[in-house]
């Protein structure tokens, strides 16, 4: 199932991922252009999440119903439609309507993957599956920097500058992947053809037998999942932890091209790659360690400490090498994360309240998103520098990691009532 599924799912969280946050990359021209403001960059960084929050539920429970293949593929082919169209904008009004529906046709893919996941990969097995999906955030700014930086300083002409060749070319891998989403994806185990007989009958029968020795919260209904406590709680853990994740999309290139003096914009790029390859090692470790020993809350929460001590720091220090190890620990940190949290849900929801689950933890922790990309381009504009915004999210990291910790314990009171 990992050979057979997984390079695609990669492939395509790349592609999504990547046309979220090259708008970071383009910022590095278009701004100037059009005219806006770090208060007005910063409030379309984040109008992308408002309607990524709105539909978001809607959009995972009707993929319950249809299943992944057609659902994903929609997903894919409307919003490579919509980041295409956006290269053509011409003021800030029809950039945040861009943006606002990129937000609305992205809404589901990602929580759409983690519950196409839970229904292929035992519980022992999910955060490292999680995981190596989820390497396609670092892979995205991997492959991505060089290349949106090479475009912006190479890619001219039909009187469209540099930014606007950005977004029009990273939009078609988009609307590639949605076909091909159609052709390739199944829907469930049932139909893999890479699966024998007998290799479906186990795994259904230990799906079964895990689902069935769930607690009572396992097939509560919509409402009654969104209302448990724990979900609550990891709804509030992952609404702190994305006030820091979309920084390394959206401020890290001009975090470092504020003392890369003199560097190119494909410089710039490439140097933007060190961390997200560091955090793609780290990412594949932690989430590996989760599985073998059983646990997630430590993990994560110590993932979150990491990101939040170095980003704290990183905008006050000039040296280029010292501010490029910085990031590589924030982005470390941030991405390592990822694979114990989202197996988190898996160990007591199952069914359609997971997807609803999966839904409303992502949709909520997505105005996170558009809380601190607002509050640090607001920050950056009044006082012209990043350090306090940077420094406000490090303290929701520390937050995010003491619920983190919480939730272990109340795990524990559980086991024991």
């Amino acid at each position: 199932m990992r050979r057979h599924l997984l390079p695609l799912l990669f492939v395509l969280y790349v592609v999504a991922y990547l046309d979220r946050i090259n708008v970071g990359f383009a910022a590095l021209d278009m701004n100037r252009e059009l005219g806006l403001s770090s208060e007005q960059y910063g409030l379309l960084s984040g109008i992308f999440f408002l309607g990524y929050f709105l539909f978001e539920i809607p959009s995972n429970l009707i993929l319950h119903r249809t299943g992944a293949r057609i659902w994903i593929a929609r997903i894919l082919l409307t919003w490579g439609l919509i980041a295409l169209l956006t290269g053509f904008v011409r003021n800030a009004w029809e950039l945040y309507a861009a943006r606002f529906l990129l937000g609305v046709a992205e809404a589901g893919f990602f929580p759409g993957m983690l519950y196409y996941l839970s229904h292929w990969f035992p519980q022992r097995q999910q955060a490292q599956a999680i995981g190596l999906f989820l390497t396609a955030l670092p892979a995205a700014s991997i492959l991505g920097a060089p290349l949106s930086g090479w475009i912006l300083d190479h890619v001219h002409g039909l009187q469209l500058s540099g930014w606007r060749w950005l977004l029009i070319l990273e939009a078609l891998p988009a609307l590639a992947c949605g076909l091909l989403t159609y052709r390739l994806l199944p829907d469930r185990p049932a139909d893999a053809a890479f699966l024998s007989v007998e290799e479906k009958g186990r795994l259904h029968a230990t799906l079964a037998a895990e689902s069935a020795a769930k607690p009572g919260a396992g097939q509560l209904g919509v409402l009654a999942s969104l209302t448990h406590p724990r979900i609550l709680q990891l709804t509030s853990i992952h609404f702190l932890f994305l006030m820091g994740l979309y920084l390394t999309g959206f401020w890290m290139p001009q975090s470092i091209k504020a003392v890369a003096a003199g560097y190119s914009n494909t410089a710039v790029g490439v140097l933007v790659t060190i961390p997200s390859a560091v955090s793609l090692g780290a990412m594949v470790l932690v989430s590996g360690s989760s599985d073998r020993r059983r646990e997630r809350y430590l993990h994560a929460a110590l993932s979150l400490l990491i990101a939040a001590a170095a980003l704290y720091f990183v905008s006050a220090t000039s040296s280029l090498t010292g501010r490029v190890a910085l990031w590589c620990a924030v982005a470390s940190g941030l991405v390592s994360y990822l694979g114990p949290f989202w197996a988190c849900p898996g160990e007591f929801l199952a069914g359609r309240s997971a997807a609803s689950a999966f839904a409303f933890i992502n949709s909520f922790g997505s105005l996170g998103s558009f809380f601190s990309l607002s509050i640090i381009g607001t920050i950056a504009k009044r006082t012209g520098s990043l350090e306090g915004g940077f420094r406000a999210v490090a303290v929701a990291l520390v937050l995010a990691a003491a619920l983190v910790l919480a939730q272990k314990l109340y795990r524990r009171e559980l086991a024991y009532s």
